[in-house]
C-alpha cells in the first residue's frame, strides 16, 4: 500500500473565510470547513490529529468515511 497524502497546501484566509460564509454550518457554535477544501481533488486525504493518522475518504455515493 502506498503511503498516505497528507494534506499540506494551506486554503488563503479569503476563501476559507468565504466557505465558512457560506457554509450551514456556520449556525452551529463551531465554524465549518468545506470538504473539498480538505480533499483538494482528491479521493481521500490523511488528516493527522494529535500525532494520529486519520483517512477522510469521500466515496462514490458524496458520502465521507473517516477511519483511523
Amino acid at each position: 500500500m502506498s503511503a498516505p497524502l497528507v494534506a499540506t497546501s494551506q486554503p488563503t484566509t479569503q476563501m476559507a473565510a468565504a466557505t465558512m460564509a457560506s457554509s450551514t454550518a456556520a449556525a452551529s457554535s463551531s465554524p465549518g470547513v468545506d470538504s473539498a477544501l480538505l480533499l483538494n481533488g482528491q479521493k481521500a486525504v490523511t488528516i493527522v490529529h494529535n500525532g494520529t493518522p486519520y483517512r477522510l475518504q469521500a466515496t462514490k455515493l458524496g458520502k465521507l468515511i473517516l477511519t483511523k
